[in-house]
């Protein structure tokens, strides 16, 4: 039985109520007693209207449903588009578009204003991580290219000759070659080349290089080179800045490295993950009052700059802290160039739909309901922000230095609950004396209600807009539930193909571009979910770039480092203000309903055209329950929300739970339209556990489903993500998964 205290007309569980009370508080400054009011008035006043958004949306579902049935298949061009769009503007699922949807924030780091580059997620449960984000500002390329495949192992190029651990010269030669070959693309030479360079110094404030030949040179635009460190002769470090991001040239001749390079060379650091997403949502398992209070102190230790971590590492233990900001000496010799030293962090807070049991509240009826989360999450992680926010400008560990506090807001339905969220954080800057609209959003265009109307969702958090992203697992799980009685879903693979898709991608990056974001906000784009395919992201994460997004994900520090170098291609400050022109040469209507028409196309075949042979349909459902069971068994087992999972062909995808909405949805879709039957499902799940028990037989905490159907909890839990999937609410796995988490906790 949890213990409870009872504050007004809220009931907080223990654990939540020691971390406000005797560290957030004390923290903060904020006095208990007014933080205590505050947050009841907001429970009661805000709680009722968040119950009645989700309402909206089961109506509109419902309303959605009844178009479905009476006319399946795909929605169809020309007259019965027309019909289509009417009869969703009458159900409130399309609003018009505001006249005024320009973003008028204000405050925002250069970070997500001015600059292009990478932008880690991590979930902030585990320290570790959190740690190693905030420091994934800057990253060694050398190790980057040395340790992944992004250098191709063949010519007897692996990373260690004898298959052990040792260096292999040959690797590093390329290694090298490559960073000298990104320097010659980014910092290029009045003459010749950075290639077999013999030496950099600092000279009358000017950079020399003595190339290959023994010649002297300069760069060609003496501007790039911003700053040194150590010897002007013998510069120890020099830093380049390109397209506004920074290359830092480590020299150092006493390493293993430098002493073979013919400049002592031992190092390029890239500016990285310029941004971080602490994530509270799709990648945690965070159930209870316990788990929400480990995600609430590691984002109060990150803003104070006190988190730390025991990391052991090649055979030792060491503390790992919070990097401190760079510094180097001008060119001219006189004054510094203070760079900083970490990532810039958001803290993704839950969507509108779950409620939690950390704290109950009385409602207007006299029972006792479970908090929205995402009105706690709202209370907590902005009241922990003001550590950072009282900082002095001198202080060596702050985040914003603009004055602001970051929150990503994810699974929002429509204009009314990104207005609802404006609304709520409003609520909690007045109660703890926080200037208005100091709460900076992002905006997850992750739902097609969301998509259809961007610009008035923008419009509704105008002050706060700092950042737009598009997200293709969830957006397509929503595509899912939303038609899923229009008819059979495509193969997910085909579905990547879909004119809605394609729509979906251009549509955030010009309507972020029509509302002002250039210069103000983050236009980002989805997740490489694949960290040990580094050669394959190079190759294909240019496109994120090329598109006009100033950021896109990625789940490593080293996948920042390598994904910068595409910020280093693209100059995509430069590439928006021409999008800007083009989109605002375009008739405005003319493009909007092009673009709606595209956009609202569902991913569906006709029921005569769901003829796909038996091999290919029990392919799909293998490789849907394996994922679904994959990730589940380490959810509901051990309450990780996050990890490496493999998939069907063992390749290591990083999953969360947008991955089980597209499987589980895309599996309850065939079941409703007979593709495939449940029986046909059953025996693919029961088949696929023990393919996942044998992809986790080196896990001495994993506990096996096959044979165990019936006493399995991590089982059933992914069963009824599927057998349930048609009745889950947008087609949401929350619900489920805390159930079942719940339970293992009890018991």
């Amino acid at each position: 039985m949890t213990e409870r205290t009872a504050i007004h007309n809220l009931q907080v569980a223990s654990p939540l109520l020691s971390f406000i009370n005797d560290q957030m508080l004390p923290a903060t400054g904020v006095e208990p007693a007014k933080f205590w009011k505050g947050f009841n008035d907001i429970v009661g006043d805000l709680a009722p209207k968040n119950i009645a958004l989700l309402a909206e949306r089961d109506r509109i579902q419902t309303a959605m449903d009844a178009w479905h049935t009476a006319n399946p298949g795909p929605v169809g061009e020309g007259k019965a588009m027309k019909e289509y769009k009417k009869y969703l503007s009458q159900i409130g699922y399309l609003v018009p578009e505001p006249k005024n949807a320009q973003a008028t924030t204000a405050n925002v780091d250069a970070e997500l204003a001015k600059l292009a580059g990478p932008q880690l997620v991590v979930p902030i449960l585990n320290a570790r991580y959190a740690l190693n984000a905030a420091n994934a500002r800057w990253g060694s390329l050398y190790d980057a290219l040395y340790g992944t495949d992004a250098i191709s192992e063949a010519d007897g190029c692996g990373k260690s000759p004898d298959g052990g651990t040792g260096y292999n010269p040959l690797r590093g030669a390329k290694v090298i070659d490559y960073c000298r070959n990104v320097l010659d693309r980014t910092a290029p030479l009045k003459t010749g080349s950075h290639v077999g360079s013999k030496g950099y110094a600092v000279k009358s404030g000017k950079l020399v290089v003595t190339l290959a030949n023994g010649k002297n040179t300069t760069l060609a635009d003496a501007k790039q080179f911003v700053g040194y460190t150590g010897d002007v002769k013998a510069p120890a470090s020099v830093l380049f800045v390109h397209n506004g991001i920074h290359l830092d040239l480590q020299i150092n001749k006493t390493t293993p490295i430098g002493m073979t390079d013919p400049a002592g060379v031992s190092d390029l650091i890239a500016e990285s993950a310029l941004s971080t997403i602490l994530d509270l949502e799709d990648s945690v398992a965070a159930v209870d009052a316990e788990d929400k209070v480990l995600a609430y102190k590691n984002w109060l230790g990150i803003l104070q700059g006190t988190l730390s971590e025991e990391v052991q590492k090649g055979g030792k233990t060491f503390t790992r802290t919070m990097n401190g900001d760079r510094e180097y000496t001008k060119p001219a010799g006189k004054g510094t160039v203070k760079l900083h030293g970490r990532s810039l962090m958001f803290v993704r807070n839950v969507g509108h739909l779950m409620t939690n049991p950390a704290i109950l509240y009385k409602a207007a009826d006299g029972s006792m309901k479970e908090i929205p989360e995402g009105i706690l999450d709202a209370m907590i992680t902005v009241t922990c922000a003001l550590v950072d926010l009282q900082k002095k400008s001198s202080h060596p560990l702050r985040n914003s230095r603009t004055g602001s506090v970051y929150i990503v807001k994810p699974k929002m339905h429509g204009s009314k609950e990104v207005a609802f969220a404006d609304e709520l954080f409003g609520r909690v800057e007045k109660v703890i004396g926080m200037k208005p609209s100091t709460v900076k959003l992002g905006i997850m265009d992750e739902e097609r209600r969301t998509s259809a109307n961007l610009k008035a969702c923008i419009a509704a958090a105008k002050s706060r807009v700092a950042f737009i992203n598009t997200g293709f697992l969830d957006r397509t799980g929503d595509e899912m539930h939303t038609c899923m009685l229009a008819g059979p879903v495509m193969r997910k693979g085909d579905i990547k193909n879909s004119t809605w898709l394609g729509a979906y991608e251009k549509n955030n990056v010009n309507v972020g571009l029509a509302c002002g974001l250039r210069g103000r906000a983050q236009i980002g784009k989805g997740m490489w979910a694949m960290p040990d395919l580094m050669a394959d992201m190079l190759k294909a994460k240019i496109g994120h770039p090329m598109a006009g997004a100033n950021t896109a994900w990625v789940p490593s520090p080293t996948a920042a480092t390598l994904h910068a170098m595409h910020y280093h291609q693209v100059d995509v400050p430069a590439l928006q203000k021409q999008m800007e022109k083009a989109v605002a040469k375009q008739d405005a209507k003319e493009l909007r309903e092009t673009t709606l028409n595209a956009l609202l196309q569902f991913p569906v075949v006709a029921q005569d055209a769901a003829n796909w042979s038996e091999e290919d349909k029990q392919k799909e459902l293998d490789n849907n329950a394996q994922g679904i069971l994959g990730y589940v068994v380490r959810w509901v087992d051990q309450g990780v929300g996050c990890s490496k999972v493999p998939d069907i062909n063992g390749v290591g995808l990083m999953e969360d739970r947008a991955t089980l909405r597209i499987s589980s949805q895309h599996m309850a879709n065939w079941m409703q339209h007979g593709v495939v039957t449940e029986a046909q499902v059953q025996a693919t799940m029961e088949r696929m556990a023990a393919v996942v028990d044998a992809q986790n037989a080196g896990d001495a905490a994993y506990q096996p489903m096959a044979g165990h159907f019936d006493t399995s909890a991590a089982y059933q839990a992914a069963c009824d993500l599927v057998f349930k999937g048609k009745a889950q609410p947008s087609g949401y796995t929350e619900p489920l998964l805390h159930a079942w988490r719940l339970k293992v906790k009890a018991a």
